[in-house]
């Protein structure tokens, strides 16, 4: 999959046919529980808050948690397209596995997602749950999708009006999950293909690979670019800055446990800032997806663009972030329901 070719008309198939397959995001609307919750945008920041002041963890796991939740659609990488309503943004991602089930969250693409993330909803959603008037009346999907807001203003990011509405899935598959989720090592088609099959475009692209300005990665999700690159012995990816190439060797050695992490933005990695696209202007993209923006003509003119204009990255990011939210969400009764334990179907 990671050096598969995307054809330019198998992008306009998945750009196109896409439209046809996600559900209408028409009934999501800012304070839509005004009238049933009226102030669960300020308890959820507040428990949101209260986690972040624990550890600074919970911007970047809780900010990836959304992603892998809402990315979780109709895929045109795999081999068969089915025409069944997506997961999308539902929260099926927090529901664990039973005996009779293995869910989303353990599929071997979702085992990397910090558990700083699940258990910020789980608290965000407790604290709802506490106030009478709001028991059992807000989605774990919209409180996933409010804490992501605010765990990107809590690192230095903007702050944002979230379209709400959503319901929770009925379902959580591990197999769901397969060929959904973009790779380390896509090249911007392969990256734009799989954004397609969601509905968005080669700039919500650019826009969302800005979020990897916070968090971590393990070693073992970019060795191949540090190591015998492309099967080369003792050969470095050429497009990696050298020095940060020997940095990252150092930190990760050759027979280093793979699941050590570290920061994805080497110069300022627990501020939510435009920071990455000059990391890339300079060659210190950690995965081959992260370079392939400055390295692609074009990308490149966004990225130089955002790493010159931090306004304008954020209201990039934002109208990405509101476009992402609205991949597959559910909001009629027979999509989904409100769970009274995020990580448990009804």
């Amino acid at each position: 999959m990671a050096n598969q070719k995307i054809s330019r008309p198998l992008l306009l198939f998945a750009a196109t046919l896409s439209l046809f397959l996600l559900p209408s995001s028409a009934q999501l609307r800012q304070n839509f529980y005004a009238n049933i919750c009226p102030n669960v945008e300020s308890i959820v920041r507040d428990a949101v808050t209260q986690k972040f002041r624990q550890t600074f963890t919970t911007a970047p796991a809780t900010l990836r948690l959304f992603f892998h939740d809402c990315a979780v659609n109709v895929s045109f990488l795999s081999p068969s397209l089915s025409l069944s309503p997506p997961q999308g943004c539902d929260a099926s991602v927090i529901i664990a596995s039973t005996p009779g089930n293995t869910a989303e969250k353990d599929n071997p693409d979702n085992l990397s997602l910090a558990g700083d993330g699940f258990d910020t909803v789980i608290k965000a959603k407790a604290a709802v749950d506490a106030v009478p008037q709001c028991r059992n009346k807000v989605s774990c999907a919209d409180i996933l999708a409010m804490a992501a807001r605010d765990v990107v203003a809590l690192a230095g990011g903007p702050s944002y009006a979230v379209e709400l509405g959503r319901l929770d899935g009925l379902s959580s598959t591990a197999a769901s999950v397969d060929g959904k989720l973009p790779l380390p090592s896509f090249s911007l088609d392969q990256l734009t293909a799989s954004f397609a099959a969601m509905g968005l475009s080669q700039t919500d692209v650019i826009a969302l690979s800005g979020a990897h300005t916070i968090g971590f990665s393990h070693c073992n999700r970019f060795a191949g670019r540090i190591y015998d690159f492309r099967g080369r012995a003792g050969s470095v990816d050429p497009t990696l800055n050298s020095s940060y190439a020997a940095q990252l060797q150092a930190e990760c050695p050759r027979n280093v446990d793979p699941s050590i992490a570290i920061q994805m933005d080497p110069v300022t990695p627990h501020t939510f800032d435009n920071q990455y696209y000059r990391n890339l202007q300079a060659r210190q993209g950690l995965f081959t997806s992260d370079q392939a923006l400055q390295e692609d003509a074009r990308s490149r003119p966004l990225v130089d663009a955002w790493a010159r204009n931090p306004a304008l990255f954020n209201r990039a990011f934002v109208t990405s972030m509101t476009r992402l939210g609205r991949v597959g969400v559910k909001t009629r009764p027979a999509q989904g329901n409100i769970r009274r334990d995020c990580s448990v179907l009804n």
